[in-house]
């Protein structure tokens, strides 16, 4: 039984008017009623009382025509849906992202003008650290991760979605402590070290290295943790200072100061990273959004 025969079943039904019925449909009446003769034989009952003068529906036609409205709008409520899943439009978004992400403005208003235009997709949010997400996302885990860098696999991309500088946390009492104007490198190296642990899998550790490396300064770590929010308490307890991403500044603990750093390449980019080539319709849809939200004015 076609959706097309049942469609024509139906506007007769209402009709109850074969040519009225071709008009409405947009086709000549003798394929029509073809069409319906068809749709009887398939079935192999009358589904109409025809006569000179009327078209009435049989007890047959009747029971039919409460089917066949209900699986003609069922049918185009699944095409409406499937659709709606190919366009990015309903399903669900699966994102990682770093703990420091959303201390940034952008992934907060990000995902807030992504709600907005697209309320029907189930937004799932994974906290994990940038070396955690690479898996995931390989797997189909996760559609989008939101990271800082760090070495990908051949099987993912990334773009630049957010830059900010770096600045140094010290300890308010401490002797860096009595000044906000910035501070360089080499007036840090000297002092002792919190940072991440390689275990904490964060792309900062790298870049942290790198840095120093490049100036040809070695700092020295007396305390390596699992998260930033552990390097700031250290750091208000005077075990030594850190460097982290200017976003952190919003996490106010009582003794302990921000202070720029005075190095132009002393800045931390977070990636926005996805599959090389699985991309869903819903993560294709969050990264032009995501282009469109930072792109240039």
């Amino acid at each position: 039984m076609e959706l097309r025969n049942l469609r024509y079943f139906v506007v007769v039904a209402e009709e109850l008017h074969f040519s009225r019925a071709a008009v409405r449909l947009g086709i000549s009446q003798p394929p029509l009623s073809q069409q319906i003769r068809a749709l009887e034989d398939e079935l192999g009952t009358r589904l109409f009382e025809r006569t000179n003068r009327r078209v009435a529906l049989t007890e047959a036609g009747r029971l039919l025509l409460e089917e066949a409205r209900e699986i003609l709008d069922r049918a185009e409520r699944a095409s409406r849906l499937v659709s709606r899943l190919g366009q990015g439009e309903t399903g669900q978004l699966r994102i990682g992202f770093t703990t420091s992400v959303p201390l940034t403005a952008t992934l907060p208003q990000m995902v807030l003008r992504y709600r907005q235009r697209y309320p029907d997709v189930d937004l799932r949010m994974h906290e994990l650290n940038s070396r955690r997400q690479i898996k995931p996302l390989l797997k189909g885990d996760l559609d989008i991760g939101i990271m800082r860098p760090a070495t990908l696999p051949d099987g993912l991309d990334a773009f630049t979605l957010i830059r900010e500088p770096l600045v140094a946390v010290v300890n308010d009492q401490g002797p860096l402590g009595g000044s906000a104007s910035p501070l360089t490198l080499d007036e840090l190296a000297p002092h002792p070290f919190i940072y991440f642990s390689p275990a904490a899998g964060t792309g900062l550790l790298d870049q942290f290295n790198a840095l120093f490396a490049s100036r040809g300064l070695t700092p020295r770590l007396v305390q390596e943790v699992g998260g930033p929010n552990t390097i700031i308490s250290l750091v208000a307890g005077g075990l030594g200072v850190s460097i982290l991403p200017a976003s952190f500044r919003h996490v106010r603990i009582d003794n302990v100061r921000y202070r720029p750093i005075n190095d132009g390449d002393a800045v931390s980019e977070v990636w926005l990273t996805h599959p090389r080539q699985r991309l869903t319709p819903h993560a294709l849809r969050f990264i032009e959004l995501a282009n469109e939200m930072t792109a240039p004015d």
